[in-house]
C-alpha cells in the first residue's frame, strides 16, 4: 500500500473525545477513525494555517462542484447543484429539518437498530419517536426491512417524517435499489417526508456500491432531503463540514431556511478547503482505506468465529463498524459493555441505545491499525471468558 494505515498515532491527551479514557482503556466505540486523514486534506489545511488569518469564510463554487463531481464519478448520480447547501454537520440538518417538517407530538419513524442520536433530534424538537424495527435473521446474521409494519406506521395520521439511514448504522447494510424504491413509494403514498442520512456512503466493501436514495425513483426524489459529508470517509468530523440536497424545491427551501435560522449554515475557516481537497484529491487514499478496513473486518470475523464462537457478527457491506450479537453470553449489552470496560479496559458501545430490541448487541469500531484491532479482540475474548465463568 502507498499509505501507512499501520501507523499508530498517540491521541491521548489531545482533547480527543474518543481517547478521553483511562490509561489502560482501549476505546473502540465512537465512529472516529484512528488513521491520519489523507495527505491532500492535511496539505490543504496546512496551506490555510500558513495564511495566518482565520476570518469569516464564504462557500465558493468550487465547493459545490467538488460534491457534484464526486457523486457523479463515484456514485453515478447527478446531485442538483442549485439545491445543494453547506451545513456544519448532518445532525444539525436533521434536527433543523425535524423542527421545520413536523409539528409538536407528530411521529417520526426510525428503523431500529439505528444511530442513537436520531432519537435526540426527534425528542428534543417536540416530536415522537416511532420505531419500525428491522427484522433480524440470527442464523444468517442479517437485517431486513419489515414493510408491513413500516406501512402501518407511515399510514398513521400523526406520522409525517421518516429518517432513513443509508448505508445503515450500526448494522452496515447497503439498502438495495428495490428496497429504497418501495420506501419512496410508501412515503409518497402516505405523504411522509424522508430525511436520508448517507454520511457512511463512501466506506464500503471493495467492489460494492451504495445506492443514493434520490437516484432510485421520482417518488424518492419528490419526498426527500439527503444529508452527505466527507467527514466519516476522510476522518475529519472535527472540522464540521457537511451538506444536504433535495430535488424538491419546497423541501429544499424549508430546510435551507431552517439551517440558516439555526445558524448552522456557515463554515469555519477550514471546513470548505478540507471538503474540496477530500473530494478532488482523496480517491486513491480512500480506495486503500477501504481495502484496509475490509481486511480488519475479515480479521475480526475470523477471530470471533474461531476464538469467541458464542458471539455472532452481523453481515456488513459498509461502514467501519461491527454489529455483534452477544445475547448468548449476556442478554443485556449495557451490562456486557460495563463489564468489558471494568475488567479488560475495552470500551465499546452498548446496543440498547440504538433501539428497544437491541439489548443483545454491541457496536465495535475497527477503523484502527491492525495491531490495535488485535488488542481489542483479545480484550473482547477475555471479557467473554470472564462472563462465562460467572
Amino acid at each position: 500500500m502507498k499509505y501507512d494505515f499501520d501507523k499508530i498515532v498517540n491521541r491521548r491527551d489531545t482533547q480527543s473525545l474518543k481517547w478521553d479514557v483511562g490509561e489502560n482503556e482501549l476505546p473502540m466505540w465512537v465512529a472516529d477513525m484512528d488513521f491520519e486523514s489523507c495527505p491532500a486534506v492535511r496539505e490543504a489545511l496546512e496551506l490555510k494555517v500558513a495564511q495566518g488569518i482565520y476570518g469569516y469564510s464564504i462557500i465558493p463554487e468550487e465547493w459545490s462542484k467538488a460534491y457534484v463531481d464526486w457523486w457523479k464519478n463515484e456514485h453515478d448520480f447527478e446531485i442538483p447543484s442549485d439545491k445543494l447547501a453547506f451545513s456544519t454537520g448532518v445532525i444539525p440538518v436533521i434536527s433543523s429539518a425535524v423542527r421545520r417538517l413536523t409539528r409538536p407530538n407528530e411521529n417520526v419513524v426510525i428503523q431500529t437498530p439505528v444511530y442513537n442520536i436520531f432519537q435526540n433530534s426527534i425528542v428534543n424538537n417536540g416530536a415522537r419517536v416511532l420505531e419500525n424495527p428491522l427484522r433480524y435473521d440470527k442464523e444468517g446474521g442479517d437485517f431486513e426491512m419489515d414493510f408491513e409494519d413500516l406501512e402501518a406506521k407511515l399510514a398513521l395520521p400523526q406520522t409525517t417524517l421518516l429518517i432513513l439511514c443509508n448505508p445503515q448504522n450500526p448494522a452496515g447494510k447497503i439498502w438495495s435499489r428495490p428496497v429504497l424504491a418501495k420506501i419512496g413509494a410508501l412515503c409518497k403514498k402516505h405523504q411522509v417526508n424522508v430525511i436520508c442520512d448517507e454520511i457512511h456512503c463512501d466506506i464500503v466493501e471493495p467492489g460494492k456500491r451504495y445506492v443514493p436514495f434520490a437516484s432510485v425513483s421520482q417518488d424518492c426524489r419528490d419526498v426527500s432531503i439527503t444529508c452527505i459529508a466527507p467527514t466519516k470517509a476522510f476522518n475529519i468530523a472535527g472540522l464540521q463540514t457537511a451538506a444536504f440536497y433535495s430535488f424538491n424545491q419546497r423541501l429544499f427551501n424549508i430546510v435551507n431556511r431552517g439551517i440558516n435560522t439555526d445558524e448552522v449554515a456557515e463554515g469555519n475557516v477550514f471546513a470548505v478547503d478540507a471538503a474540496i481537497a477530500a473530494f478532488t484529491k482523496g480517491k486513491e487514499w480512500l480506495c486503500e482505506l477501504n481495502m484496509y478496513i475490509q481486511k480488519n473486518k475479515e480479521i475480526a470475523a475470523s477471530f470471533i468465529e474461531q476464538q469467541i464462537p458464542a458471539l455472532k457478527i452481523t453481515r456488513t457491506d459498509a461502514t467501519y463498524l461491527l454489529w455483534v450479537d452477544v445475547s448468548d453470553v449476556c442478554k443485556d449489552s449495557e451490562v456486557f459493555c460495563a463489564f468489558a470496560r471494568s475488567k479488560t479496559g475495552l470500551y465499546i458501545s452498548n446496543g440498547s441505545q440504538y433501539g428497544s430490541l437491541s439489548k443483545g448487541f454491541v457496536r465495535i469500531n475497527v477503523a484502527c491499525p491492525a495491531t490495535v484491532l488485535q488488542d481489542g479482540l483479545e480484550r473482547l475474548k477475555k471479557t467473554v471468558e470472564l462472563l462465562m465463568e460467572k
